[in-house]
């Protein structure tokens, strides 16, 4: 079986060479095999130019001309993804991904169809966590789900299921959307845990973002 790694970047000069060498590294185990999908959204600070360089087997790099935000990269990456099941990977180092196999091996034994991984956030600023936790009560209130972290990128998700999603969001109001779809259309969401080293810098805005992805879940509740 063959995993799709996506990844959309934008102006991650200083670490997505760490990024694509974490990731080659995972060993899936016997029998699996991956590809990795970088969609270079608009980047300005050299990092087109460190992909260009990069001779990675398995990887293929994709370019956005102009910015089209994390969502339209993610349907980029999606719409050229050729494996059986499909993983969302940020670009900075806050997730492992040595963590996919925990995902994988439900996956591969037959036992999900969509793996969320879920963090601890307690080292997070207090105002992202609570937009989290807030975010993620929400979801749960609304779709009458057990989730303990929708907002995280490790989402893992079987492709069939993946190609149904027909992804609109362009921000970060993309993980409401793909949990609100998945679970109006009846699968479930299964979750194990993953490590996590929240970053300083962040080009999310609790106020900015947060507002959207709430309107997201219910928009996706109620009226479509």
């Amino acid at each position: 079986m063959k995993l799709s790694v996506l990844i959309p970047v934008y102006n991650e000069h200083e670490t997505i060479e760490e990024l694509i060498r974490r990731v080659t590294a995972v060993d899936l185990g016997p029998g699996s095999e991956m590809e990795i999908i970088v969609v270079d959204d608009g980047s300005t600070d050299g990092t087109r130019d460190l992909l260009a360089q990069m001779r990675v087997p398995g990887l293929r790099v994709i370019e956005h001309e102009q910015n089209r935000g994390k969502g339209g990269a993610i349907r980029t990456a999606l719409a050229a993804a050729t494996g059986d099941a499909v993983i969302f990977q940020d670009a900075d180092l806050e997730y492992d991904p040595q963590d996919y196999t925990r995902l994988w091996d439900l996956i591969v034994r037959g036992q999900a169809q969509v793996v969320y991984g879920v963090r601890d956030l307690s080292d997070q600023a207090l105002t992202r966590r609570l937009g989290n936790q807030f975010l993620t009560w929400a979801t749960n209130l609304l779709y009458g789900t057990r989730l303990r972290d929708m907002e995280t990128c490790y989402k893992m998700i079987t492709m069939p299921i993946a190609q149904t999603l027909d992804l609109q969001a362009n921000r970060f109001d993309m993980e409401p959307e793909i949990t609100a779809k998945i679970v109006r259309a009846g699968h479930t969401i299964h979750q194990v845990p993953i490590s996590y080293q929240p970053r300083v810098i962040r080009k999310l805005s609790p106020w900015r973002d947060g507002w959207p992805a709430l309107w997201t879940l219910i928009k996706y509740r109620f009226f479509r």
